[in-house]
């Protein structure tokens, strides 16, 4: 576990030094100091081992922040315990820089012995911290606040106040997806996947329990095992899910009983789960690169872009880049939609559409001019590149129903406005030319 965390500023000096275990001294400050803060070469990594002591540092504008360890910990637990130490930070006093420190080291100090006890993390928490912990220190509480306090660090849902209360109850669910894809000319797919997030927006008052369901194909597996038409169709439209995780909130004993995501959502917005997927992903482009080469000093590229959604849908912030030789001296273009460019300074000729319907198509030629050189080695021909945003899941994910419950206020589903949202974008979409 963490034997000690220290926080420096640029110049290595120390402003927070607190040590959990026995096994770290205090040379260990000096040994940081020299070996990274002032080393004379770039360091790259995050973990820095010296002297069988390794030291998790991650740098925040001009302060740097470190935990230290001579054991074999879980590298990702640290960081994660760093990064949640500055976002306290930065909830309780705002810009976490070397003057906030200096002015706000009692309550760093206070913050410390809470988030770790003898090197082990515990509560991180901003909204069960601020109930107890205070700008002067430990809160006075009367028996019923420190019952309340009790129920948020040690029951079911720290992560939500009492009395939230809105004029209208809303919620607001998007689906974004990134859409990763490699493919050949040819039009094989060499590599697919969807990374996939639900954000939510919650504006609900009082405490109120949601259900969330989508067309997992093992929800549509779970069904009725009939034979019918109905139920044909429900499996066709079904998705595998490969891996997902979920927000703290969500009940994960009803979601691997029944498949449905019940939760009590926080105020505000969160991500409620992310996932991935690999199998039947709907493309919603299609680029055709055809490449000609004439001699030395002449080249022609000629570029189909396909989209592939209905065409009720409306494709935006369509980027298609199309890299050209290191010895191009000219080129000239010509796009039936959109706008294009070529940029000396990538290398690349890029071509811009505002919006593209569905199930339609543009096509792009560039005549590319190239200053004769005198070696004979073949031009590589780097991969098209592309972004894009679209108003549909290419996962193929529907949301089956997203219901609210609150049976303390008195309101439910159909007092409830609700707005779902699906987009898709871009991640690696390349195609080999």
């Amino acid at each position: 576990m963490i034997g000690g965390l220290f926080i420096y500023n640029h110049k290595g000096e120390i402003l927070i030094s607190r040590i959990y275990r026995d096994d770290i001294a205090r040379n260990a400050v000096d040994a940081f100091r020299v070996n990274v803060i002032h080393a004379r070469s770039q360091i790259r990594s995050p973990v820095t081992n010296i002297a069988r002591t390794s030291f998790f540092h991650l740098k925040k504008s001009n302060i740097w922040i470190t935990a230290v360890t001579r054991q074999n910990v879980n590298a990702a637990m640290v960081f994660e315990m760093l990064h949640q130490t500055l976002a306290l930070m930065t909830s309780y006093f705002g810009k976490v820089s070397e003057e906030a420190i200096k002015s706000n080291f009692v309550l760093i100090y206070e913050l410390l012995d809470e988030i770790l006890d003898f090197g082990y993390p515990q509560k991180t928490d901003s909204g069960i911290l601020k109930t107890f912990i205070t700008q002067q220190g430990v809160k006075t509480t009367t028996p019923e606040e420190q019952t309340k306090i009790t129920n948020q660090v040690t029951g079911q849902i720290g992560w939500r106040r009492d009395g939230i209360k809105y004029r209208r109850n809303e919620l607001f669910l998007d689906v974004l997806e990134s859409v990763n894809l490699l493919m050949n000319s040819g039009g094989k797919v060499l590599s697919a996947h969807v990374s996939g997030r639900v954000v939510m927006r919650s504006y609900l008052s009082g405490m109120p329990e949601c259900k969330f369901g989508m067309n997992d194909k093992i929800v549509a597996d779970n069904k009725d095992k009939d034979t019918n038409a109905e139920t044909a169709r429900k499996k066709t439209n079904s998705i595998a899910i490969d891996d997902c995780t979920f927000h703290q909130c969500v009940k994960l004993s009803k979601f691997e009983s029944e498949r449905s995501i019940s939760f009590i959502p926080p105020d505000g917005e969160f991500e409620l789960m992310r996932y991935r997927t690999t199998k039947d992903i709907s493309y919603p482009f299609r680029i055709v690169p055809l490449v000609r080469e004439k001699g030395k000093t002449k080249m022609e590229i000629e570029i189909v872009l396909k989209s592939n959604y209905r065409a009720a849908l409306l494709g935006q912030k369509i980027e298609v880049k199309i890299p050209t030789p290191v010895t191009t001296a000219g080129v000239n273009l010509l796009c039936n939609k959109g706008r294009s460019k070529y940029k000396a300074s990538d290398n690349a000729v890029v071509w811009k559409i505002r919006r593209l319907a569905g199930l339609k198509e543009a096509q792009l030629t560039a005549e590319i001019e190239l200053l004769p050189s005198s070696e004979n080695k073949k031009w590589q021909r780097p991969p098209i590149s592309m972004n894009f945003e679209v108003a549909y899941a290419p996962s193929g994910l529907k949301v089956r129903y997203l219901k609210v419950f609150e049976p303390k206020l008195g309101y439910s589903d159909p007092q409830t406005t609700k707005f779902i949202r699906y987009i898709g974008r871009a991640g690696l979409y390349e195609v080999r030319v």
